[in-house]
């Protein structure tokens, strides 16, 4: 007679999805990673400007790529932060410090894993660990939580890797509008709730002390949003009267209420559309 254990261990492998293939780390430079089924999808041309476009963000843009250089070159670097006002260039940076590092020889690879498949992260990492021979940056955009939100949880794993460590092939890169990923009213909320208040604060707050790199980005002035616009126009070849360029740069920015390096793009790309340009 067969033992009702084996029975139901039988009948939960048959439940079981199947092992997800191991991915051909060869088919591409960068990747998105999908859960449930858990796969890596190839992404041949990832949408990014060149290093030298990104205006106003140099001492972020020295550090990071220096890290980065370092990690691809199989040397000590650290997790990265890249924090602070919308717009002006966090995720633009870390894929273009990429294509800098690839574009120096270095075999470096890139997989965005989005907000919501953090809890998914160990599944992830343990395919990343599978390829020794490549060197990955693990690549989370738009990176913020709420009160009621327990992905952050998941998120220690990718930082600190429990028992089994973090991959030494993998460090992790991050982008928010927030420098401790967390709303301030939540912060203070449970500063002045919670009975031990300095504790309820600690665990959320301490998740934004395990990256070893805290970039902060700032809102840029006049001269740093029209030294963007010159730039793409170089780039372009698109030839323009400055005093004109700068009349209608500033109008647009007027226009949007803030100056940032995306407001820069955007006008760029209306600038170069009424010229003809596509970009």
């Amino acid at each position: 007679m067969t033992d009702p254990l084996d029975r139901i261990a039988a009948a939960l492998e048959r439940l079981a999805p199947e092992p997800a293939p191991v991915p051909d780390f060869a088919a591409a430079d960068a990747f998105l990673w999908h859960a449930a089924p858990d796969r890596l999808e190839p992404v041949t041309e990832v949408s990014r400007v060149d290093l030298a476009l990104l205006r106003g963000i140099d001492r972020a843009r020295d550090t990071l790529l220096a890290n980065t250089m370092q990690f691809a070159q199989g040397a000590a670097a650290n997790n990265a932060l890249l924090w602070g006002a919308r717009g002006m260039g966090k995720s633009s940076l870390v894929k273009a410090v990429h294509a800098e590092v690839r574009g120096r020889g270095l075999a470096l690879k890139l997989v965005e894993l989005a907000r919501e498949d953090l809890p998914s992260v160990g599944r992830l990492l343990n395919f990343l660990r599978t390829a020794p021979e490549a060197r990955f940056i693990l690549f989370c955009d738009d990176l913020s939580f709420s009160h009621d939100d327990q992905h952050y949880k998941s998120l220690k794993a990718v930082l600190d890797g429990g028992i089994a460590g973090r991959p030494a092939n993998v460090i992790f890169y991050a982008t928010s509008n927030r420098r401790h990923l967390m709303p301030r009213d939540m912060i203070e909320n449970e500063r002045s709730t919670a009975i031990n208040p300095s504790e309820a604060v600690e665990e959320k707050v301490s998740l934004s002390d395990r990256f070893g790199l805290w970039l902060g980005f700032h809102p840029c002035d006049q001269d740093e949003y029209l030294a963007m616009i010159e730039g793409y126009c170089a780039a372009h070849g698109l030839a323009i009267d400055a005093e004109v360029l700068r009349a209608e740069a500033v109008e647009w920015y007027r226009t949007r209420g803030s100056r940032s390096g995306r407001v820069a793009w955007q006008f760029f790309t209306d600038l170069a559309g009424r010229h003809g340009l596509a970009v």
